[in-house]
């Protein structure tokens, strides 16, 4: 078991790194060759990602949404962990098949994509954190949840400012640990847009919608998958140091 944990913890110190490390150059000009992106796309597509946006933020506030599991307690990381990759590789094939069916249809049908994509993704974060043994019936854990979800769909910059505020979580006080849903979905939405604007717009041209649908959302589910893992795996190493 020590030498699980010790290997996990290598593997949150280079999680670590890699969300706190700067902007590259690349990463400064892809942001530029965006925001050009971002004026070529129709207007009802950026209203539709910020309404679906917006609805899943204040759906997860309200926690009456979403099935909330039972936490998992009294288990080892090593359960933990095989649980949470089983479950992710259960979500990226659902993903992968809602975005080559929605792919498949064009602009239209990709246009629904943007809120069952969210869903999927909301439903993958709230059975992560039970299998990490934590209760998303609360209010502090539903915002933990979207605080993972910014981590993962963020530039750089922002990013390290997601990462800082989940520090200590559990030893913060609860005021730090809410999210002003008045403000903060705004810079979510926007945050989230820029993130996946491309290739879901790639996703509505006929002829690739399909393949672009299923590999873009399996990616994205992934990428999701991972930064949870090692949000939660890296609360409960913490809150284990501290109670020591």
């Amino acid at each position: 078991m020590n030498d699980y944990y010790d290997e996990v913890k290598e593997e949150l110190e280079s999680w670590e790194r890699s969300m706190k490390k700067k902007s590259s150059m690349f990463s400064r000009s892809a942001k530029n060759v965006q925001t050009r992106i971002n004026r070529a796309i129709p207007e009802r597509v950026h209203a539709l990602v910020t309404n679906s946006v917006k609805t899943m933020v204040q759906a997860v506030l309200k926690g009456n949404t979403y099935t909330v599991k039972e936490p998992i307690q009294n288990q080892s990381m090593v359960f933990r962990d095989k649980q949470a990759r089983q479950a992710i590789v259960t979500y990226k094939r659902v993903a992968a098949a809602e975005g080559a069916g929605t792919g498949a249809g064009g602009i239209f049908l990709g246009l629904a994509d943007f809120p069952l994509l969210l869903s999927i993704k909301m439903k993958m974060l709230f059975d992560i954190a039970s299998i990490y043994g934590y209760d998303a019936k609360k209010l502090r854990e539903r915002v933990f949840i979207l605080h993972v979800f910014q981590l993962a769909f963020s530039s750089n910059s922002f990013r390290k400012e997601v990462y800082k505020r989940m520090q200590n979580w559990d030893q913060a006080s609860t005021e730090k640990n809410k999210f002003n849903d008045e403000h903060d979905w705004k810079a979510f939405q926007m945050e989230y847009r820029d993130y996946i604007d491309l290739p879901k717009f790639l996703q509505m041209i006929p002829g690739i919608g399909a393949v672009v649908g299923a590999l873009v959302n399996y990616h994205f589910i992934d990428w999701l998958g991972e930064n949870a893992m090692n949000a939660y795996r890296q609360r409960i190493i913490l809150s284990e140091s501290v109670e020591k």
